[in-house]
């Protein structure tokens, strides 16, 4: 395997260095079919995001708590906090809805020598996962369509234990409260944690305002 590639990703985070391998972009756009368009579709888990960043944090805050815990990564891209969170000493599970993301993120368990997450291809629409499985949830800006609202508010609710937590980071998109309206129909609580500005690993100026949000399930 190849060191490094031009797309590759390598930075700092909450005190470890992480090589993170992607796919080229423009080839992942030049390859998309007309139907693989629509915007669940788009090759969005090719980047690390800030709210990703931002939720890295946060586990690393939470250590204590999720240390040989059963916990969910919802959406886990090319894998960072799945790993992170694995890193951290949690019993990890990832799932994504694109299979190429996964062959990524396995590569990048490699590169980065944190071995045992339980990579899952899982559509959130059609969860295959047992239910009541995990103590915590994470995702990192998977609400971008108003339509994600219900089926994802149904899934952490499904695959939360009774008692357990998910934690979500969101860039401040007005679309995401479209989520927090309907969590209560899913008998899901939510507040606010807290919000902070994340430098972006691709190049912009300015620092992205990151939102995470706890929910829970009663």
């Amino acid at each position: 395997m190849e060191a490094y590639t031009p797309f590759d990703r390598i930075f700092q985070s909450c005190g470890k260095i992480w090589h993170f391998r992607r796919a080229d972009m423009d080839k992942l756009w030049e390859g998309m079919t007309e139907q693989e368009g629509r915007e669940d579709r788009l090759p969005y888990w090719n980047e690390i995001w800030p709210s990703s960043l931002a939720l890295a944090g946060w586990l690393a805050e939470m250590q204590d708590d999720i240390t040989g815990k059963n916990c969910l990564d919802m959406g886990c891209g090319i894998g960072f906090t799945a790993l992170m969170g694995r890193w951290l000493g949690a019993e990890v599970t990832a799932m994504d809805y694109e299979a190429q993301a996964l062959e990524y993120a396995k590569i990048n368990e490699f590169l980065n020598g944190v071995p045992g997450v339980n990579w899952q291809v899982e559509d959130w629409r059609e969860p295959k996962l047992p239910a009541e499985s995990f103590d915590y949830i994470w995702a990192g800006d998977i609400m971008y369509e108003k339509d994600f609202a219900e089926p994802i508010a149904r899934y952490i609710s499904t695959m939360l234990k009774s008692g357990g937590k998910a934690w979500i980071a969101e860039p401040r998109r007005e679309i995401f409260h479209h989520l927090l309206d309907i969590l209560h129909e899913h008998h899901l609580t939510h507040r606010l944690i807290c919000y902070l500005p994340i430098s972006p690993l691709t190049e912009q100026e300015m620092p992205v305002t990151v939102n995470i949000w706890q929910i829970a399930k009663v």
